[in-house]
């Protein structure tokens, strides 16, 4: 793969299919991140046998928080997570904006038994949310065997500078976007991440179920490749190559192989 979006919401697309397509002609490959194991359901016929394409299972926790994501959900998650390497979007956010403090328990609890049932596969790959929360995911990571066993990404990283230094020393991965790259914080974190650990994504498209094209990730993440080959003072074309090496390390043993 040329380029590589670490974290994208495919399925959000009403065109899944020929986007996909149109990035395996263009040399991009795809993790197609999901919010709920139902939405990984309705997307595994069209997408899951795509060669560059990562069909990730995922439990939101804005789903979780407000309810829309049950037990049976949790435990629907919990039998999928057997038959994939591929996680995503999972996490924690205890931000005022999107949850409120009394789903903060119910988040870590369904976030735990994520982490657990990742950890029973080996080399899973989980794309990681987590806003305000990056200790308490840490935490979970590391208890449930997680940071040993799994490949953990964290996605659009934007909580403390001790965290990122924290999820640094532990190993984890580190998405990187163009809203990450608007603010102060995020560009200095881009700067600081280990290079060998950095990853592009796009959290694309902005609104669901709508017509997207390849075009528009390629153009966002060539963006976002140009913000951090001038932040870190490297060549653009090295530090293109440089990150797709990384994705492809990554999912090695999956569908860039």
């Amino acid at each position: 793969m040329r380029l590589v979006d670490a974290h994208v919401h495919l399925d959000f697309m009403s065109n899944a299919a020929e986007v996909a397509a149109d990035a395996a002609r263009d040399g991009l490959g795809l993790y197609a991140a999901t919010v709920t194991p139902a939405g990984y359901d309705a997307a595994h016929p069209e997408l899951d046998d795509v060669p560059n394409v990562c069909l990730a299972l995922g439990l939101h926790p804005w789903w979780v928080a407000d309810g829309r994501c049950k037990e049976r959900d949790v435990r629907h998650f919990e039998e999928l997570a057997g038959h994939t390497r591929w996680l995503g979007e999972v996490g924690l956010d205890f931000s005022d904006t999107h949850t409120a403090p009394d789903s903060h328990g119910r988040q870590a609890a369904a976030f735990a038994r994520v982490c657990a049932a990742a950890a029973r596969t080996s080399s899973s790959v989980l794309s990681i949310h987590s806003v305000r929360a990056a200790d308490t995911c840490l935490d979970i990571l590391a208890d449930t065997g997680c940071l040993e066993r799994c490949h953990c990404v964290f996605h659009w990283f934007s909580d403390s500078s001790d965290e990122l230094h924290r999820a640094v020393t532990s190993g984890c991965w580190f998405s990187v976007n163009e809203m990450m790259l608007a603010t102060r914080r995020g560009r200095e974190y881009a700067r600081q991440v280990p290079l060998g650990r950095l990853l592009t994504e796009t959290d694309l498209p902005p609104h669901g179920r709508a017509p997207f094209s390849a075009r528009k990730i390629e153009a966002s993440l060539e963006r976002s490749i140009a913000t951090m080959a001038q932040l870190r003072h490297l060549d653009l074309d090295d530090l293109r190559d440089k990150v797709a090496r990384n994705a492809e390390r990554l999912v090695r043993q999956g569908s860039w192989s």
